[in-house]
Parts: C-alpha cells; structure tokens; sequence
C-alpha cells in the first residue's frame, strides 16, 4: 500500500506540521561553500567531518538535510527554499574553522514530512501510504512511516474509515521514521509486492544505486540515491538521523511508502523531503532494514 501525507485536521496541533508539500520544485542545484580556495583542495580528517557533522545539528536550522559525503571529503548540506543567507552563515559559523569542510546545497520548496509504498491507508483524518508487507511467523504486519503511526493507532482501506486493516503495533518517530501496524482484518489479501514488483528480500542501497519509489499519491517514480546516512530537520524538534537520501519526487500523501529495487529488494520506507513530481524534488526514506529489526519481522 501506498502512504503519503496528509493535511492535519485543524485544531490539533501537533498535526498542523504535517502539511503536504504544495510548492513546485526543481532538480537540487548545488553551490560549494566556500567558492574556490586553497580550502577546496583540503583533506578534513574524520574526526573533523564528524565535528561538522554535529555542529550542523547544532545550528538547528529547519529545511536543512545534511551527511558526510567520503567521496568528496565534506559534509553536504541541501537546504530548502525557507533557509536564509543569515541561516546558512550561522551553519558556517557554528562549524567554527572546519566551516571549509561544509558543501551547501540548494534545493527549492520546502522539506515536509510527506503524510497523506503502494496502497492508501487512512487513519486520524490523515492518508499514508503503506510500505511493505511483513510478517513474522504467521502474523502479519505492515510497515508504514513513524510519524504516520504518530498521528493515527488504527489503519483503514477505505477513506470513510470503515473498512480496518489494523492496529499500531509501536512507532518510532522523531530520531526514526518507521512504524509497525498488526493486521487484525483476515480478509485482507496481503500481498509481497511493492508497486508491480515481487519483494524478495531487504538491504541497503548504495549511492547511485537506481530505486523506484511507490505511493498512494503520485504512484510509481524512479530515480537514483544521492547520500546515506542523512540527518534531516524537519523543524519543530522533528529532526531524523541515518536516511536515505534520493532525487526521486513524492508528494503529500506518499509518506510511509516503499522505497525498492527493480530486482526486488526492499530499501526503504517514505520520510519527507521537498519538491513534486511535475518538476522534481529531494526526498529521504528511512532505511527498512532498521524497522524489520526492530521489530523482528522479515518482508515476504
């Protein structure tokens, strides 16, 4: 099943963050901070990487996304249209004299949880989307994005809610972005797939690696992973460590769905991130091999 965000009911106000993204994006332009200098051809050491990695964190700058990247020897930081010059000096300052080990990325629109792989699921007034089938034994579950299991403790299939798939097992959110919903409807055909394709087992991707990326609300989009291990700040203390970062768009709505292989391994689950899928955008999954971990089931 397929989850995106979805827009909050009023008057609950811890729901009103989880607004769908609405602004057009495009592609992530990337602007190196500083420009060239004898600091572009300087080795940062991995003490000092992590140094500025934590500093990052420090400045708590919402709209900002941020990882080392080992290739380059920096840590890239994207940030979205709502992050100013003043903000990302304060990024600078904070990384005090390792700021020359910082790469500042752009990228337009803003960074949203995206609530709303594969199927809708509806709960709390909101649509996510639903990631991937697991089970362990005969139980089955599904996995879904922890901030979608924040806002919701039963999932339907039907928006006028009357038709239940099942209940919150637990969810993790901030810090992780996962959740586990206990099946409780046996009518429920529960399918292995993700979008049109067979899952056989889990892993983690490599940058570059290419991945299709399925939701509830824009369907199927393909594109390749541009960073791992990313931190994302969504504001308001919702910041997320070790995501997938990727340039395949996603939508309000597509929050909790599946991020796989054309071969059939299951990467992850849909996070945030900015952007649409008519002129692009950034978007970071939680890692699905942590959340099937975490709660012992394994993908079918």
């Amino acid at each position: 099943m397929r989850i995106k965000r979805t827009t909050p009911r009023s008057g609950i106000a811890r729901r009103t963050r989880l607004i769908a993204v609405t602004t057009g994006l495009a592609a992530a332009a990337a602007i190196a901070v500083p420009s060239a200098s004898a600091a572009d051809a300087q080795t940062f050491s991995a003490t000092q990487l992590s140094s500025v990695n934590k500093s990052v964190l420090k400045s708590d700058i919402a709209g900002t996304a941020w990882a080392v990247d080992a290739k380059t020897n920096r840590v890239i930081v994207t940030v979205d249209s709502t992050v100013s010059q003043a903000e990302i000096a304060k990024i600078k300052k904070t990384a005090g004299s390792n700021a020359g080990a910082l790469t500042i990325k752009h990228t337009p629109g803003k960074f949203n949880k995206l609530i709303t792989g594969g199927d809708a699921i509806y709960g709390g007034g909101y649509r996510c989307s639903l990631g991937f089938n697991v089970r362990s034994g005969s139980t089955y579950y599904f996995l879904t994005a922890g901030h979608c299991g924040e806002v919701a403790s039963t999932w339907y299939s039907n928006s006028g809610q009357t038709t239940t798939l099942g209940t919150n097992v637990s969810y993790s959110f901030p810090t992780n972005d996962y959740a586990a919903v206990r099946y409780t409807n046996t009518s429920v055909t529960k399918s292995g797939t993700a979008g049109n394709t067979d899952i056989t087992s889990s892993g983690t991707p490599s940058v570059g690696t290419a991945v299709i990326r399925d939701g509830s609300t824009t369907g199927i989009h393909t594109g390749t992973v541009t960073g791992l291990n990313a931190t994302v700040n969504y504001g308001s203390g919702d910041v997320v460590y070790g995501m997938i970062q990727t340039n395949v768009c996603a939508e309000g709505g597509d929050s909790g769905g599946p991020l796989y292989s054309s071969s059939g391994i299951a990467y992850g689950l849909t996070s945030g991130g900015s952007g649409n899928c008519s002129s692009g955008g950034t978007t970071f999954f939680q890692p699905v091999v942590e959340a099937l971990n975490a709660y012992g089931v394994a993908v079918f």
